[in-house]
Protein backbone atom coordinates (compact mmCIF):
# COMPACT_ATOMS: atom_id res chain seq x y z
CA UNK A 1 0.00 0.00 0.00
CA UNK A 2 1.51 3.39 -0.89
CA UNK A 3 2.87 5.80 1.87
CA UNK A 4 0.94 8.68 2.71
CA UNK A 5 2.51 12.01 0.79
CA UNK A 6 3.79 14.92 3.35
CA UNK A 7 3.05 17.57 3.45
CA UNK A 8 6.03 18.83 1.94
CA UNK A 9 5.92 16.56 -0.76
CA UNK A 10 1.97 17.79 -1.84
CA UNK A 11 3.16 21.26 -2.02
CA UNK A 12 6.01 19.72 -4.84
CA UNK A 13 3.98 17.69 -6.50
CA UNK A 14 1.12 20.00 -7.23
CA UNK A 15 4.13 22.85 -8.14
CA UNK A 16 5.29 20.26 -10.67
CA UNK A 17 1.77 19.67 -11.87
CA UNK A 18 1.59 23.34 -12.60
CA UNK A 19 4.92 23.06 -14.73
CA UNK A 20 6.60 24.47 -11.95
CA UNK A 21 9.77 23.73 -9.92
CA UNK A 22 11.29 24.64 -5.83
CA UNK A 23 13.97 23.57 -4.42
CA UNK A 24 12.87 21.56 -1.20
CA UNK A 25 15.26 23.51 0.71
CA UNK A 26 13.83 26.68 0.01
CA UNK A 27 10.49 25.61 1.74
CA UNK A 28 9.60 27.14 4.23
CA UNK A 29 11.19 30.80 3.36
CA UNK A 30 12.93 32.91 5.90
CA UNK A 31 13.81 36.01 5.39
CA UNK A 32 17.15 37.54 6.93
CA UNK A 33 18.34 40.93 7.57
CA UNK A 34 21.29 42.56 5.85
CA UNK A 35 24.23 42.80 7.62
CA UNK A 36 27.47 45.13 7.71
CA UNK A 37 30.33 44.69 9.47
CA UNK A 38 32.87 47.54 10.10
CA UNK A 39 36.05 47.93 11.53
CA UNK A 40 37.37 50.57 13.74
CA UNK A 41 41.07 50.72 15.02
CA UNK A 42 43.62 53.31 16.33
CA UNK A 43 44.14 55.79 18.88
CA UNK A 44 44.32 53.97 22.36
CA UNK A 45 42.63 57.11 23.88
CA UNK A 46 39.59 56.82 22.22
CA UNK A 47 39.33 53.16 22.63
CA UNK A 48 37.87 53.47 25.59
CA UNK A 49 35.11 55.56 24.22
CA UNK A 50 34.39 53.48 21.49
CA UNK A 51 34.04 50.56 23.73
CA UNK A 52 30.90 52.58 25.24
CA UNK A 53 29.38 53.47 22.52
CA UNK A 54 29.78 50.69 20.05
CA UNK A 55 27.69 47.86 22.36
CA UNK A 56 24.72 50.60 22.46
CA UNK A 57 24.83 51.28 19.51
CA UNK A 58 24.62 47.83 17.95
CA UNK A 59 22.33 46.72 20.31
CA UNK A 60 19.50 48.78 18.72
CA UNK A 61 21.20 48.36 15.00
CA UNK A 62 21.84 44.89 15.13
CA UNK A 63 22.71 44.55 11.44
CA UNK A 64 25.66 46.27 12.01
CA UNK A 65 28.95 44.78 13.27
CA UNK A 66 31.80 47.02 14.74
CA UNK A 67 34.87 45.33 15.71
CA UNK A 68 37.12 47.92 17.85
CA UNK A 69 41.04 47.78 18.18
CA UNK A 70 43.60 50.04 19.88
CA UNK A 71 46.10 50.25 18.09
CA UNK A 72 47.74 53.38 18.49
CA UNK A 73 46.67 56.84 15.85
CA UNK A 74 49.60 56.04 13.41
CA UNK A 75 48.22 52.80 12.52
CA UNK A 76 44.55 53.99 12.92
CA UNK A 77 45.42 56.63 10.41
CA UNK A 78 47.32 54.55 7.86
CA UNK A 79 44.99 51.31 7.67
CA UNK A 80 42.21 53.84 7.31
CA UNK A 81 43.85 55.46 3.77
CA UNK A 82 44.29 51.88 2.87
CA UNK A 83 41.10 50.49 3.46
CA UNK A 84 41.91 47.90 6.25
CA UNK A 85 39.84 49.58 8.42
CA UNK A 86 36.49 51.73 7.74
CA UNK A 87 36.91 54.30 10.55
CA UNK A 88 40.50 55.44 11.60
CA UNK A 89 40.80 56.46 15.26
CA UNK A 90 43.13 59.50 16.14
CA UNK A 91 44.19 62.33 18.54
CA UNK A 92 45.57 63.80 15.49
CA UNK A 93 44.70 65.30 12.21
CA UNK A 94 46.59 64.51 9.11
CA UNK A 95 49.47 66.58 8.01
CA UNK A 96 48.79 68.61 4.69
CA UNK A 97 51.01 66.36 2.77
CA UNK A 98 48.88 63.45 3.70
CA UNK A 99 46.14 64.99 2.79
CA UNK A 100 47.51 65.83 -0.36
CA UNK A 101 48.37 62.53 -1.51
CA UNK A 102 44.68 60.79 -0.11
CA UNK A 103 42.56 63.64 -0.92
CA UNK A 104 39.37 61.73 -0.20
CA UNK A 105 40.70 61.06 3.50
CA UNK A 106 38.09 63.19 5.99
CA UNK A 107 39.49 63.92 9.24
CA UNK A 108 36.29 64.10 11.97
CA UNK A 109 35.80 65.34 14.95
CA UNK A 110 34.06 63.24 17.51
CA UNK A 111 34.61 65.24 20.92
CA UNK A 112 37.22 67.05 22.94
CA UNK A 113 39.67 65.26 24.57
CA UNK A 114 42.68 66.61 27.12
CA UNK A 115 46.20 64.80 27.84
CA UNK A 116 47.65 64.78 31.45
CA UNK A 117 51.22 65.07 32.83
CA UNK A 118 51.68 61.89 34.99
CA UNK A 119 54.26 60.96 37.28
CA UNK A 120 55.47 58.45 40.17
CA UNK A 121 58.06 60.31 42.85
CA UNK A 122 57.58 58.14 46.03
CA UNK A 123 56.40 60.55 48.74
CA UNK A 124 55.01 63.23 46.31
CA UNK A 125 52.19 61.32 44.43
CA UNK A 126 49.09 63.20 46.26
CA UNK A 127 51.04 66.86 45.24
CA UNK A 128 50.22 67.85 41.97
CA UNK A 129 53.52 69.06 41.06
CA UNK A 130 53.76 72.54 38.53
CA UNK A 131 55.22 71.71 35.15
CA UNK A 132 55.79 73.88 32.33
CA UNK A 133 57.05 73.40 28.34
CA UNK A 134 60.54 74.49 28.91
CA UNK A 135 60.57 72.06 31.91
CA UNK A 136 59.31 69.33 30.09
CA UNK A 137 61.54 70.00 26.75
CA UNK A 138 64.45 69.78 29.04
CA UNK A 139 63.57 66.07 30.82
CA UNK A 140 62.67 65.05 27.71
CA UNK A 141 66.17 66.28 25.61
CA UNK A 142 67.89 65.22 29.30
CA UNK A 143 69.17 68.28 29.96
CA UNK A 144 67.11 68.54 33.03
CA UNK A 145 68.12 65.54 35.00
CA UNK A 146 67.41 65.19 38.63
CA UNK A 147 63.87 66.11 40.16
CA UNK A 148 65.41 68.08 42.40
CA UNK A 149 66.77 70.73 39.12
CA UNK A 150 66.76 74.39 39.97
CA UNK A 151 64.20 74.65 37.07
CA UNK A 152 61.74 72.35 38.78
CA UNK A 153 62.15 73.87 42.11
CA UNK A 154 61.45 77.17 40.83
CA UNK A 155 57.89 76.02 39.89
CA UNK A 156 57.45 74.23 42.89
CA UNK A 157 58.38 76.13 46.10
CA UNK A 158 58.38 74.97 49.26
CA UNK A 159 57.84 71.24 48.03
CA UNK A 160 61.00 69.04 49.09
CA UNK A 161 61.94 67.65 45.95
CA UNK A 162 64.40 64.31 45.62
CA UNK A 163 67.40 63.78 44.81
CA UNK A 164 67.00 61.17 41.99
CA UNK A 165 67.25 61.00 38.03
CA UNK A 166 64.10 61.43 36.44
CA UNK A 167 62.67 58.70 34.44
CA UNK A 168 61.11 59.97 31.21
CA UNK A 169 58.46 57.98 29.74
CA UNK A 170 57.85 58.09 25.93
CA UNK A 171 55.44 56.09 23.07
CA UNK A 172 56.83 54.31 21.01
CA UNK A 173 53.94 53.69 18.80
CA UNK A 174 52.80 55.75 15.92
CA UNK A 175 50.62 57.67 18.53
CA UNK A 176 48.26 60.92 18.81
CA UNK A 177 49.49 61.55 22.06
CA UNK A 178 52.98 62.02 20.70
CA UNK A 179 51.39 64.27 18.42
CA UNK A 180 49.72 66.66 20.99
CA UNK A 181 52.56 66.31 24.00
CA UNK A 182 55.18 66.95 21.05
CA UNK A 183 53.50 70.13 19.93
CA UNK A 184 52.74 71.59 23.24
CA UNK A 185 56.57 71.38 23.45
CA UNK A 186 57.07 72.62 20.41
CA UNK A 187 54.35 75.37 20.95
CA UNK A 188 56.04 76.39 24.52
CA UNK A 189 59.81 75.58 23.43
CA UNK A 190 61.27 77.31 20.67
CA UNK A 191 64.75 75.06 20.98
CA UNK A 192 62.70 72.00 21.26
CA UNK A 193 60.46 73.20 18.10
CA UNK A 194 63.37 74.25 16.56
CA UNK A 195 65.47 70.18 17.24
CA UNK A 196 63.21 68.17 17.69
CA UNK A 197 59.74 69.39 16.34
CA UNK A 198 55.94 67.35 16.67
CA UNK A 199 54.85 64.36 15.34
CA UNK A 200 52.74 60.68 15.69
CA UNK A 201 56.15 59.60 15.62
CA UNK A 202 59.32 61.52 16.32
CA UNK A 203 62.86 61.15 17.12
CA UNK A 204 63.13 61.28 20.64
CA UNK A 205 66.55 62.51 22.40
CA UNK A 206 68.50 60.02 23.68
CA UNK A 207 68.20 60.17 27.39
CA UNK A 208 69.93 57.71 29.25
CA UNK A 209 67.49 55.47 31.72
CA UNK A 210 64.36 56.49 29.41
CA UNK A 211 61.82 54.63 28.86
CA UNK A 212 59.96 53.14 25.96
CA UNK A 213 55.75 52.21 26.23
CA UNK A 214 53.46 50.87 23.63
CA UNK A 215 49.73 52.72 24.23
CA UNK A 216 48.22 54.36 26.74
CA UNK A 217 47.58 51.10 28.68
CA UNK A 218 51.58 50.85 28.41
CA UNK A 219 52.57 54.03 29.82
CA UNK A 220 50.44 53.73 32.98
CA UNK A 221 52.09 49.98 33.46
CA UNK A 222 55.64 51.26 32.86
CA UNK A 223 54.83 54.89 35.09
CA UNK A 224 53.64 52.18 37.77
CA UNK A 225 56.54 49.91 37.70
CA UNK A 226 59.12 52.62 37.22
CA UNK A 227 59.77 55.09 39.96
CA UNK A 228 60.69 58.69 39.33
CA UNK A 229 59.04 58.80 36.23
CA UNK A 230 56.95 60.93 34.36
CA UNK A 231 55.15 60.46 31.62
CA UNK A 232 51.97 61.48 28.92
CA UNK A 233 48.70 59.94 28.64
CA UNK A 234 45.30 60.44 27.50
CA UNK A 235 42.84 61.31 29.61
CA UNK A 236 40.38 58.86 29.17
CA UNK A 237 42.33 56.53 31.48
CA UNK A 238 41.92 58.61 34.30
CA UNK A 239 41.09 55.29 35.95
CA UNK A 240 43.90 53.66 35.74
CA UNK A 241 45.82 56.55 36.15
CA UNK A 242 44.32 57.14 39.82
CA UNK A 243 44.63 53.21 40.50
CA UNK A 244 48.09 52.85 39.86
CA UNK A 245 48.53 55.76 42.12
CA UNK A 246 50.30 57.94 39.80
CA UNK A 247 50.33 61.48 40.44
CA UNK A 248 48.92 63.90 38.30
CA UNK A 249 51.03 67.95 37.11
CA UNK A 250 49.23 71.20 37.11
CA UNK A 251 50.05 72.15 33.63
CA UNK A 252 51.47 76.02 32.29
CA UNK A 253 49.10 77.49 29.75
CA UNK A 254 50.17 80.20 27.84
CA UNK A 255 48.86 83.17 30.23
CA UNK A 256 51.26 81.48 33.19
CA UNK A 257 48.37 79.79 35.14
CA UNK A 258 48.99 76.36 36.25
CA UNK A 259 45.98 74.26 35.62
CA UNK A 260 44.32 70.65 35.37
CA UNK A 261 42.59 69.36 32.97
CA UNK A 262 38.82 69.89 34.03
CA UNK A 263 35.80 70.26 32.14
CA UNK A 264 35.75 73.83 32.64
CA UNK A 265 39.38 74.56 31.48
CA UNK A 266 39.15 71.95 29.15
CA UNK A 267 36.10 73.59 27.29
CA UNK A 268 37.62 77.21 27.86
CA UNK A 269 40.66 76.13 25.24
CA UNK A 270 38.16 75.13 23.19
CA UNK A 271 35.97 77.66 23.04
CA UNK A 272 38.49 80.14 21.66
CA UNK A 273 39.36 78.01 18.78
CA UNK A 274 35.70 77.16 17.77
CA UNK A 275 35.41 80.03 15.28
CA UNK A 276 39.21 79.32 14.19
CA UNK A 277 38.64 76.27 13.12
CA UNK A 278 38.09 75.24 9.17
CA UNK A 279 35.60 73.72 6.79
CA UNK A 280 38.42 70.27 7.35
CA UNK A 281 38.31 70.63 10.70
CA UNK A 282 42.33 70.12 11.14
CA UNK A 283 42.98 72.45 13.81
CA UNK A 284 45.63 72.47 16.68
CA UNK A 285 44.07 73.14 19.96
CA UNK A 286 46.99 72.54 22.01
CA UNK A 287 48.92 76.05 23.93
CA UNK A 288 45.52 78.06 23.07
CA UNK A 289 45.02 81.69 24.71
CA UNK A 290 42.82 82.21 27.24
CA UNK A 291 43.35 82.81 31.57
CA UNK A 292 41.48 79.25 31.95
CA UNK A 293 42.54 77.22 29.24
CA UNK A 294 44.31 74.17 29.61
CA UNK A 295 46.97 73.77 27.41
CA UNK A 296 47.11 70.22 25.79
CA UNK A 297 44.03 69.68 24.41
CA UNK A 298 42.72 67.71 21.04
CA UNK A 299 39.35 67.22 18.90
CA UNK A 300 39.39 63.21 18.65
CA UNK A 301 38.84 62.57 14.91
CA UNK A 302 37.66 59.37 12.82
CA UNK A 303 39.81 59.37 10.00
CA UNK A 304 37.39 58.23 7.26
CA UNK A 305 37.77 57.43 3.23
CA UNK A 306 34.87 59.36 1.34
CA UNK A 307 34.95 56.94 -1.05
CA UNK A 308 33.96 53.54 0.55
CA UNK A 309 33.86 50.12 -1.00
CA UNK A 310 29.83 49.54 -1.27
CA UNK A 311 26.79 51.77 -0.49
CA UNK A 312 25.92 49.67 2.61
CA UNK A 313 29.64 50.12 4.26
CA UNK A 314 28.98 53.75 3.38
CA UNK A 315 25.39 54.18 4.50
CA UNK A 316 26.31 52.11 7.64
CA UNK A 317 29.52 54.82 8.64
CA UNK A 318 27.60 57.49 8.23
CA UNK A 319 24.70 56.48 10.35
CA UNK A 320 26.85 55.37 13.00
CA UNK A 321 29.13 58.59 13.07
CA UNK A 322 25.97 60.80 12.71
CA UNK A 323 24.64 59.34 15.79
CA UNK A 324 28.19 59.60 17.41
CA UNK A 325 28.40 63.88 17.33
CA UNK A 326 24.82 64.22 18.16
CA UNK A 327 24.33 66.16 21.84
CA UNK A 328 21.46 62.94 22.16
CA UNK A 329 23.54 60.28 20.81
CA UNK A 330 27.24 59.28 21.01
CA UNK A 331 28.05 63.36 22.40
CA UNK A 332 25.86 62.80 24.81
CA UNK A 333 27.36 62.91 29.17
CA UNK A 334 26.92 59.67 30.18
CA UNK A 335 29.05 58.60 27.43
CA UNK A 336 31.53 61.48 27.31
CA UNK A 337 31.57 61.80 31.05
CA UNK A 338 33.26 57.96 31.95
CA UNK A 339 36.05 58.77 29.72
CA UNK A 340 36.17 62.59 31.02
CA UNK A 341 35.87 64.40 27.24
CA UNK A 342 33.88 67.09 26.22
CA UNK A 343 31.30 67.48 23.71
CA UNK A 344 31.30 69.24 20.29
CA UNK A 345 30.30 72.65 20.90
CA UNK A 346 27.26 73.09 18.11
CA UNK A 347 29.20 74.50 15.29
CA UNK A 348 31.78 71.99 15.69
CA UNK A 349 28.99 69.14 15.41
CA UNK A 350 27.73 70.96 11.90
CA UNK A 351 30.67 71.05 10.77
CA UNK A 352 31.59 67.26 11.43
CA UNK A 353 28.06 66.40 10.00
CA UNK A 354 28.54 68.18 6.64
CA UNK A 355 31.93 65.79 6.74
CA UNK A 356 30.11 62.91 7.08
CA UNK A 357 27.30 63.64 4.73
CA UNK A 358 30.13 63.03 2.12
CA UNK A 359 31.06 59.44 2.68
CA UNK A 360 29.73 57.27 -0.15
Amino acid sequence: MPTPMSRRSQIKFLLASAGLTIAASALPVTAQAASVSLLETGSTLLYPLFNIWVPNYTKAHPDIKITTQGTGSGTGIAEAISGVAQIGASDAYMADGQIKQNPSILNIPLAISAQTINYNVPGLNKVHLKLDGPVLAGIYSGTIKNWDDAAIKALNPGVKLPDHAIVPIHRTDGSGDTFIFSQYLSFSTPKWNNSVGYGTSISWPAVQGGVGANGNPGMVQASQQTPYSVAYIGVSFHAEIAKAGLGTAMIKNRAGHFLLPTAKTVSAAADGLIAKTPADERLSLVFSEGANSYPIINYEYAIVNAKQANPEAAKAIKDFLSWAVESKGGNAAKYLDVVRFIALPAHIQQLSKAQIAKIQ
